[in-house]
């Protein structure tokens, strides 16, 4: 099954059901009981990836082409996922929640990460962990991040950082009450054919830079040197742009952003995921957001729960203490 946009950029869509489900949920849980319960522990971790490999083919197979290579939207959505049904808590409310210790949606999300490569997380950003809670929070209306309910604008997930992940896992356990919180994606494969030849050289050049979010509580507040937006093949670039919080630096990158925008507008996706749906977004190619949505701060607002993954973890190395998985 696949979701087609006007422009011919698609998202893979595999629904996981029958027999598939069946020992999806038996692995879940399994892993649910494993080791020592701690979702962010090296031996769950490992645990994980043993359990990987006796997830069906059906969830395997997709998850092994989409690594190859991320199609022309960069964006894979399977549905039918365990996540523990009706025996879910009330749904976070504080800036900072985190998933520690084991749960079925925990499990999920780290054997699809240990399948896809390695998890990885950012210890300024909710304290490193893991597997990260995507809630609305009261008084974070406004806010720029994944604690906000306004619309969130187009971003590559930590464009501002050197070992950003490669892909962004977002799985649903609860959808907000209206159904109207839909994750956005747009990217530059699907982008690239309406950029004049100006813009994209403009956007090839280091005449921008980009602040860390407001996630990262603890920075500093400073930017990345000058950068560009695209880099490598010409034909199938990768991409780096937070239209929160990167700055163009001369009037003709500003105008190529402007250009980057637009047809990002005009060829984004909108997904309204329902519990049970995961969605892996391809961070080199495509950037995601979210629109507006208004909480209710009962129990039963809208519950994501956010995995990162990277390909390569030993570009890393430097900043991992212990050679674990959080990024000092």
């Amino acid at each position: 099954m696949t979701v087609v946009l006007e422009t011919g950029a698609q998202a893979t869509v595999v629904t996981i059901a029958g027999d598939d489900a069946t020992q999806t949920d038996v692995a879940a849980r399994r892993l649910r009981g494993a080791a020592d319960g701690r979702v962010d522990s090296h031996e769950w971790v490992a645990a994980a990836r043993r359990e990987w490999n006796e997830l069906p083919s059906g969830l395997r197979a997709p998850l092994g082409e989409f690594r190859r290579d991320s199609g022309p939207s960069g964006v894979l959505l399977i549905r039918g996922l365990p996540v523990g049904g009706a025996t879910l808590p009330a749904t976070p409310s504080t800036a900072h929640s985190v998933q520690q210790e084991a749960s079925i949606s925990a499990a999920v999300l780290m054997m699809v990460a240990c399948g896809l490569g390695d998890p990885a997380a950012f210890r300024p950003e909710k304290t490193g962990a893991l597997v990260q809670d995507v809630v609305p929070v009261p008084g974070k209306e406004d806010f720029q991040g994944n604690a906000g309910s306004v619309l969130l604008t187009f971003h590559t997930e930590n464009a501002f950082h050197p070992h950003r992940p490669d892909y962004v896992m977002l799985l649903c356990l609860r959808a907000d009450h209206e159904r109207v919180a839909g994750l956005r994606t747009a990217g530059i494969r699907a982008a690239l054919p309406l950029l004049s030849e100006q813009t994209r050289e403009v956007l090839r050049s280091a005449e921008f830079r980009t602040a860390p979010p407001p996630s990262f509580g603890g920075s500093d507040g400073g930017h990345t040197e000058p950068q560009p937006v695209l880099t490598g093949a010409p034909d199938d670039p990768d991409l780096c742009v937070d239209f929160a919080a990167t700055e163009p630096l001369t009037p003709r990158a500003d105008r190529a952003m402007a250009e980057l925008q637009d047809a990002f507008d005009r060829t984004s996706l909108t997904t309204v995921l329902a519990p049970g749906d995961l969605a892996i977004v391809d961070n080199r190619i495509t950037t995601h957001g979210r629109s507006a949505f208004i909480p209710r701060y009962d129990g039963k607002d809208r519950w994501l729960q956010r995995t990162f993954v990277v390909n390569d973890l030993r570009r890393s190395r430097g900043l991992r203490v212990q050679d674990g998985y959080v990024l000092d």
